[in-house]
This record gives C-alpha cells, sequence and structure tokens, in this order.
C-alpha cells in the first residue's frame, strides 16, 4: 500500500453520534454506580455533574484542535505539531495502553457474563470467541464497526430511558418498595444531600471520573467521518444533555425509588429497580445490557489501539509495517497487533489473581488522565502560537483560558483523591515506571536513527 493512502471516511453522521454516547455511558454507570452511591450518597449527583462539565470543555478543547487542521487524524497529530516527537511518541503508546488494559478487563468481563447462562463453559471460551469476532468485524470495513457501536449504544440507551421512565411512573404513584415509598424527597430525607460529609463526597470522584474515560473516543473518528466539521461539533455539543438524562436522570429516579442508603453497593441498581417492578427476568435483561456494554468497550479499545499505532508509524513511532492498509482502509496490521496484546488477558486470567485487573484499570485511569491534560496543554500553545488560526475558527473552546485552568486544577484534584485510598494509590507508584520505559525507548530509537542518518550521510560524502 502507498504512504499516501488514508483512513476510510466511512462513518455516518448516525454513527458518530451514538459512538459519542456510548462513550459517554460506560460499564461505572452499570456497575460502578452502586458504589459510587454508598459513597457519597445524593451528592453523587454533583459529582457527576462537575465531571461532566469538565469532560465537556476538554471534548471542546479537543473538537477545536482537530478542526484547526485536516490533516489531523487524532489528537496524537497535534501533539507532534505542539509539543514535539517526544510527547507525541509518549502520548500515543500511552493511551495504546489504557485501551488495551480496558479491553483486557471488559474482556475477562464478557466471558464472566456470559457465565451466568452457560456456568459450565470455561470463562476463556467465550472470551475468545467475543475477540476473534470483534477483531474479524474490525478487519472488514470501518463502517461496519460503526454499525457494531451503533446497535451496541442502542441497546444501552433503550435500558436506560426504559429504567427513568417505569421510576418516573413508580415515583408518581408512589410505588411502595421494602425500603419504603417512592419519592423525590428521598433525595434529601436520608442524611441530606451530603450524609457521609465531604470526604465521602470527594472519594466518589474516583469512580465518577473512571466513568468518563473513553469520551475522547470521539476525538480518534475525525479522520474516518464523512463530514468531520459538521459531525463532530454536533457529537460534542450533546454531551450536556446526554450526561443530565443518562447518568443524573438515571441516579436521580433510582435515589428516589431507593433511598441512597438501602442500595447494595456490590449489585447494581438497576437490577434492584427491574426487581421492585416485578419483571422477574430482570437479572438477565440487566446482565445482558451489562455484557453488550463490556463487548462494546472492548470493542472500542480494538477500534482505537489499532488507529493510535497507525498514527504512531505515520510519525515512525511505530514500525512501519503499522502504516498497511488494507483494500478498504483499515489498518490491518495495527489492529492484528492490538488484538494479539488483547488476546494475552485469556491466558492471564489462569494465572493472574483478581487484584491485578483492579491495578492495571486504576493505572489506566491515571494515564487517561494524563491523556486529558495533554489535550489541553496544547490547547493552549495552539491559541497562543496560531491567534489568526484561533480568530477564525467556528468552533472555539468557551471561556479560554480560564477552562484550561479549571481542567487542569481538576486533574490535579483528582490526582489527590487517588492517593487518598489504598486501592487506587499504587497506581500512583507504577505508573511513573510507564512513562520511564517509554522514555528509555524512545531515547533508543532516537539514538538509532540519528546513526542511520550519520552512516548515509558519511556514505554520500564518500561518494562525492
Amino acid at each position: 500500500m502507498s504512504e499516501n493512502e488514508n483512513l476510510s471516511r466511512g462513518l455516518k453522521n448516525r454513527h458518530v453520534q451514538l459512538l459519542a454516547i456510548g462513550g459517554a455511558i460506560g460499564t461505572g454507570l452499570f456497575l460502578g454506580s452502586g458504589r459510587s452511591i454508598h459513597l457519597a450518597g445524593p451528592s453523587i449527583l454533583f459529582a457527576y455533574a462537575i465531571t461532566g462539565t469538565i469532560c465537556f470543555l476538554i471534548m471542546r478543547a479537543l473538537g477545536e484542535l482537530l478542526l484547526s487542521n485536516s490533516k489531523y487524524h487524532s489528537f496524537v497529530d497535534f501533539v507532534q505539531d505542539y509539543l514535539g516527537n517526544g510527547a507525541a511518541f509518549i502520548t500515543g503508546w500511552t493511551y495504546w495502553f489504557c485501551w488495551i488494559s480496558l479491553a483486557m478487563a471488559d474482556l475477562t468481563a464478557t466471558g464472566l457474563y456470559v457465565q451466568y447462562w452457560l456456568p459450565n463453559v470455561a470463562q476463556w471460551v467465550p472470551s475468545l470467541i467475543a475477540l476473534v469476532i470483534l477483531l474479524i468485524m474490525n478487519l472488514t470495513t470501518v463502517k461496519l464497526f460503526g454499525e457494531m457501536e451503533f446497535w451496541f449504544a442502542l441497546i444501552k440507551i433503550v435500558a436506560i430511558l426504559a429504567l427513568i421512565i417505569i421510576c418516573t411512573f413508580m415515583i408518581i404513584k408512589g410505588f411502595s418498595t421494602n425500603a419504603g415509598v417512592s419519592s423525590f424527597t428521598n433525595l434529601w430525607n436520608h442524611g441530606g444531600w451530603f450524609p457521609n460529609g465531604v470526604s465521602g463526597f470527594i472519594l466518589s470522584f474516583q469512580m465518577v471520573v473512571f466513568a468518563f474515560t473513553g469520551i475522547e473516543l470521539v476525538g480518534l473518528l475525525a479522520g474516518e467521518t464523512e463530514n468531520p466539521e459538521k459531525v463532530i461539533p454536533s457529537a460534542i455539543n450533546n454531551i450536556p444533555i446526554r450526561i443530565i438524562i443518562f447518568y443524573i436522570g438515571a441516579l436521580i429516579v433510582i435515589m428516589s425509588i431507593y433511598p441512597w442508603n438501602s442500595i447494595n453497593p456490590d449489585k447494581s441498581p438497576f437490577v434492584q429497580v427491574f426487581s421492585a417492578v416485578g419483571i422477574p427476568a430482570a437479572a438477565s435483561i440487566i446482565n445482558f445490557v451489562v455484557l453488550t456494554s463490556a463487548a462494546s468497550a472492548c470493542n472500542s479499545g480494538i477500534f482505537s489501539t489499532s488507529r493510535m499505532v497507525y498514527s504512531l508509524a505515520k510519525e515512525k513511532n511505530a514500525p512501519e509495517s503499522m502504516k498497511k492498509l488494507t483494500s478498504n482502509q483499515v489498518p490491518s496490521n495495527a489492529l492484528m497487533f492490538s488484538a494479539t496484546v488483547i488476546l494475552i488477558s485469556v491466558i492471564l486470567n489462569y494465572i493472574m489473581p483478581e487484584g491485578v485487573f483492579v491495578l492495571i484499570t486504576s493505572i489506566s485511569t491515571f494515564c487517561f488522565i494524563f491523556i486529558w491534560a495533554i489535550i489541553v496543554v496544547c490547547h493552549l500553545i495552539y491559541r497562543k502560537t496560531n491567534p489568526k488560526l484561533a480568530a477564525k475558527s467556528k468552533f472555539k473552546m468557551p471561556f479560554y483560558p480560564i477552562s484550561n485552568y479549571i481542567i487542569l486544577a481538576f486533574i490535579a484534584f483528582i490526582i489527590v483523591v487517588l492517593a487518598l485510598t489504598k486501592e487506587t494509590r499504587v497506581a500512583l507508584f507504577v505508573t511513573p515506571v510507564w512513562f520511564i520505559i517509554l522514555g528509555v525507548i524512545y531515547n533508543i530509537l532516537k539514538s538509532r536513527m540519528k546513526n542511520k542518518e550519520d552512516v548515509k550521510k558519511n556514505i554520500s560524502i564518500g561518494l562525492h
């Protein structure tokens, strides 16, 4: 394939819109909301609102940068321009690691969810089958990836909207549960908005931020969207309303039916609500929704990691073979490489304790925060160094540069929160090792490249 070939622009507006929603609804909402509610009480609503606002501003910065240059296919491209090749190398491979670790965890979860219906099937079997199916579909066309994510996201949306409609009806009718009468007053009648004090509210941010990781995936779709100038701004601008409906709306009705202190932190609050309605297959329905959510996350992981390796290869930060595109303009070698690494999780299920996956996910969360910070810093540099280009932008980040500094302050706050608990604190010590390894690898590659150039130069001089 020639080096001039670009990724296919096969994603339509409906694909990107649903992908944006899917990126904003992770397994954190289905699985982690019970624990975060138990930790913060009703104040979890404020944590989601604050984090959602920050994520929206990050996405506006990302959108403005991507649309400032039609040659940008991912954020690694503008990191290269504004922070240099070393930063692009570290950022690109860090983002790759973020999604690889999440894909590995979600692939493992996929196998576990299938075991709910087929308990006698070894956990690694459905994991392997899921990976093979997702890989084949990703290798076909980017449009097929868009279709898969469209339907995965649609399942999540329908499940949450059904929950909100059913719960609202229960609240209006004053439906009685084992925890009492359903009412919006349950939000503040059980210890107020901050029943566990400010400390519980602050500690909840770790799980809330984790729920939003992956929202920046829309930024990787710019190079494969039919009309990025129209589609990307639309997808980003709709993020606030999605957060209000799908996160805040769902949690409001859940805590109105079940007071925060009646929700089991170890179970999905969605299951509790559907059970209260009297749907006998509630657990199976939610298990199916969570299964598709995990498969969706793994699918996004395969897609995003392959595109990141492709972008890195174009900048000579990954093997040149990773630039190869199929006749359908899909980076096949990059896809196979990422899928092979994700495949390791199937093997590791036998030899690694569960705690390792908890560690990997917390490290991944820290790495995602690093990516967000890099995007915001690049936006600051872009505005300062290209004032004329920025003035022409039709999709400016609001309240620049105050927004940038607020985001960076929030990221610093999250790092402090991660340091407060034993489970997440370990990630703060392990993650720097990853950056040191990347730094060493980059310097080795840079040195080799310089030596090759010197040899070519000497040969050229000798010939003359």
